[in-house]
């Protein structure tokens, strides 16, 4: 197999769905704020002509002002009357104006935020798509898992359900193939750094492979009930053969100082 290869696929109908509604609801909200941005211009164009009109009327007040020695008290006093008027109702629109300025652009705040509120609800369900399909990660073989169906172990099927923490199969790079094997607590004295092993598979007698300690549990542990304890173990073997596969029984003979332990194991 191929590195980005598709391994499995799980059932994406729902975010599939999910993802629907949310494409929906961030075009909405997309049109929405665009939507409130031109009726903030539009608005913002009509205060301003409001803004315009009002100082023309003030200036056209302070000019009939000018013309206080040629006219008579009265009108005097009326054209001091819409000076004051004109200029109380530039003061309130410019008021006015920046109030209103702060509420639309607040309103246009939230439809942006809550638009992108959903853009980053869109693409976690995207990315949730994206993880329903597994892709191997190298270029490596895999081997598919027996799993609890119906009654009998067998491989996962199309329709099975998966549980988390559930093994559907596993990558192996048949270059770099290991032995797990267990090792009584007390033949643990051999498993010390770099300590060598041979292995032979009970499919393959004649075969026999060098291996190396790659890894092993610090402390002994027992089944329930049993006395016997056991060190975990893992040998990486040194030389590849196209004959040795996952899965299959193999004997473990550990070559220490002290002698020879041999055990079972599996690739």
């Amino acid at each position: 197999m191929r590195k980005g290869d598709i391994l499995a696929e799980f059932d994406y109908t729902r975010q599939v769905d999910d993802a629907r509604d949310a494409q929906a609801k961030f075009d909405d909200l997309s049109h929405q704020v665009d939507q409130r941005g031109a009726e903030n211009r539009s608005n913002e164009e009509k205060r301003g002509q409001e803004m315009q009109q009002a100082d023309a009327d003030l200036q056209k007040a302070q000019l009939q002002l000018r013309k206080g020695p040629a006219l008579s008290e009265i009108e005097r006093l009326k054209n001091e009357v819409r000076a004051e008027d004109a200029q109380a109702h530039v003061a309130s629109l410019a008021k006015s104006h920046k109030a209103r300025q702060v509420v639309d652009g607040a309103a246009l705040r939230i439809l942006e935020l809550r638009r992108d509120r959903q853009k980053v609800a869109l693409e976690r369900l995207r990315k949730n798509l994206e993880k329903l399909v597994v892709r191997s990660p190298l270029a490596a073989m895999v081997a598919v898992e027996n799993t609890w169906r119906g009654g009998s172990m067998g491989p996962a099927q199309e329709g099975d359900q998966m549980y988390p923490g559930q093994p559907l199969l596993r990558i192996f790079d048949p270059s770099q193939m290991e032995v797990q094997t267990q090792v009584g607590e007390p033949d643990g004295a051999v498993l010390v750094p770099g300590a060598r092993a041979r292995v032979t598979l009970d499919a393959y007698p004649g075969l026999v492979f060098e291996a190396r300690l790659h890894s092993a549990s610090p402390v002994a542990a027992a089944a329930l009930g049993n006395p016997i304890k056991r060190f975990a173990a893992r040998f990486r073997i040194v030389t590849g053969d196209p004959r040795l596969l996952p899965d299959l029984s193999a004997a473990v003979v550990i070559v220490g100082n002290e002698g020879e332990a041999k055990v079972p194991g599996q690739p």
